[in-house]
Parts: C-alpha cells; sequence; structure tokens
C-alpha cells in the first residue's frame, strides 16, 4: 500500500507508523470524508497463523470496547481486506515524548497515569486483559488527552496465557512484563497494572526501574528508589510506584481503580517501611565505603610519588 491508493473505500493519504507486522495509515473514507486510521498487515504475516489469530482477535476486542481513553476500533461490515480501521487521534506517542523530553513533570505524569489507569480500569471490568501497556502503546493529544492501542497482546481475563516464550515474540521487549509473566505463569490484569507501575517510574525519572536487560535482574532484585533518581518525587507517590511494582501479584494494587485513587489522594498515602528501601540504603553505604577505600589506595601511591618528586627537587 502505498499513498493515492484505495482500499475499499478508503483512500491512503499516509504512512503514520510501521512495525515488523503492520503498518499504519492515515486514510480518508470515501463515503463521508472523515478521517480514519486503518492498520494493514504485512502481506508476510497475513500467511501467519498465530498473528492471523492474534490480528483478529485484537479487531474483535477493539470493536467491542468504548471509553474515552481507548482507541475506537470501527466495524465495518463492508471491509473486504485484512485490515482494521480506527479513529483518527492527533497525537504523540509516550515514547516519543519521553524521547523528546527525557521525563515529564510530576504533576503532567500523575495525570496521565490517573487517564491510563481509569481506561485499564474499564477494559479489566470488561472481562479483558490489554497484555501490552507500554509507551509506544500510549497516545498523547491536545491538553495530554490519552488512547490506549494496540490490543495485538489483549486476551480475555478468563483465557489460557500466552507462554513467555509466545507473549515475548509477540509483544517484544519485555521492559514491562510482570515477574510472574517472566516467570512463565499465568498473568492477569495485575499485570497491566506492573506495566503501568513501570511506565510511571519511566515518566517520572526518564528511567527504566532495571537497568539490566537480564530477566533475573527483575525477577530477584528490587528497583532503584525513584526518589534516589529525582528527589523531586514524594515518597508518597515512590509508594504508589512501589505498590505497582510489587514483585508478588498477591501484594500490588488489585484493581486500576484503587491505583488511581492513590494517585488522585497522595496526602492520604500511608508510606510502608520497605525493606528494598533498607537494603538499597544499607548497599548504597557498603558501595560508598568501598569507593572510599579504592580512593584511599590510590591516593598512597600518588602521594609517596608527590613526596619524592619534592624531595628531588629540593
Amino acid at each position: 500500500m502505498k499513498p493515492g491508493d484505495v482500499l475499499d473505500h478508503y483512500r491512503i493519504d499516509s504512512v503514520v507508523a510501521e512495525s515488523a507486522s503492520a503498518t499504519v495509515f492515515r486514510a480518508t473514507d470515501l463515503r463521508n470524508d472523515s478521517n480514519v486510521a486503518i492498520k494493514v498487515p504485512h502481506p508476510n504475516m497475513q500467511s501467519d497463523p498465530a498473528f492471523a489469530d492474534r490480528f483478529s482477535r485484537e479487531v474483535k476486542i477493539g470493536e467491542l470496547l468504548d471509553h474515552p481513553n481507548i482507541m475506537k476500533v470501527i466495524a465495518d461490515p463492508e471491509r473486504i481486506g485484512i485490515y482494521m480501521v480506527m479513529e483518527w487521534f492527533d497525537g504523540k506517542t509516550l515514547s516519543e515524548i519521553l524521547k523528546q523530553e527525557g521525563h515529564l513533570a510530576v504533576d503532567r505524569a500523575v495525570r496521565i497515569a490517573i487517564l491510563i489507569c481509569d481506561a485499564l480500569e474499564y477494559i479489566h471490568v470488561q472481562g479483558f486483559v490489554h497484555g501490552g501497556i507500554r509507551p509506544e502503546n500510549v497516545m498523547i493529544g491536545a491538553g495530554d488527552s490519552v488512547k490506549l492501542i494496540d490490543f495485538e497482546g489483549a486476551i480475555r481475563a478468563s483465557a489460557r496465557r500466552l507462554t513467555m516464550a509466545g507473549l515475548a515474540q509477540a509483544l517484544g521487549p519485555t521492559n514491562y512484563i510482570s515477574p510472574e509473566e517472566l516467570k512463565g505463569k499465568r498473568g492477569d490484569a495485575r499485570g497491566d497494572i506492573y506495566a503501568l507501575g513501570v511506565m510511571l517510574y519511566q515518566m517520572l525519572t526518564g528511567k527504566l526501574p532495571f537497568q539490566s536487560t537480564a530477566l533475573y535482574d527483575r525477577i530477584t532484585n528490587y528497583p532503584i528508589p525513584p526518589r534516589e533518581v529525582d528527589p523531586a518525587i514524594s515518597p508518597q507517590l515512590q509508594e504508589v510506584i512501589y505498590r505497582a511494582l510489587e514483585r508478588e501479584p498477591q501484594n500490588r494494587y488489585a484493581n486500576a481503580h484503587e491505583f488511581a485513587r492513590d494517585l488522585g489522594h497522595l496526602d492520604q498515602v500511608g508510606v510502608a517501611d520497605r525493606p528494598e528501601l533498607r537494603d538499597w540504603k544499607k548497599k548504597s553505604g557498603q558501595q560508598s565505603k568501598r569507593y572510599l577505600r579504592y580512593a584511599l589506595i590510590l591516593a598512597i601511591p600518588i602521594a609517596i610519588f608527590g613526596l619524592l618528586l619534592y624531595m628531588a627537587r629540593r
């Protein structure tokens, strides 16, 4: 497909985005001259049964969902080809914004996170799990309006979850996948909560909670405390992030509504005496002492050299 081509009753106007599996175009519905977005799978992907199943599921789920913070998929019984039609939304992905700005102001990050929580609560109440919450799948428009996009990884909450190998192949990078799913266990709506916790951390600090790409790091270690990266983050907001990033799913927020409630009332959030913070301070203190020892060891030969040089000149 290229600009100027006509797909059924849609004229292709421009390429908006392209991934390994599909291209998203801006198009015009020739029946009413309205703008739409069209997602067209690459020809080689249309013959892949696994992808075809995911794409069909994405279309069906998208047509069922109707929420202001979710990109609306438009049902079109006249469609002949294999593609998906969506409402047109002017904006940028959160990923693009973070690349440009590094990180967001606290108030803005919290406001965006609350809107995403509202969308997730609706999705979960409808009986679905998004399964692909990450900055590339969040569109930000005028006035920081939000649209969740890309339901390729979405499933019914009661359905059998993909294996880790299948999930990684379907969704790409695993930075936003919950520890239980990394261990091959069945995920649920709390996996979306974890992913949003990672995104909130990233919006506030410009960094991921775990710098290592090793999977075991997210399974066995704790994230760098957000306030260590940016002291402007309040202890209450840090506590909210920790609750979303709990390693054990039963210790996380039970639902997105609770997550949003705490974000909207940070003054009412109690700050726990967390072992991960004590461990971090202990490790940080040990590391500082180790650096000091190294500095002293290096300083001794330098001092001796300086003394010998001074005596030689005398």
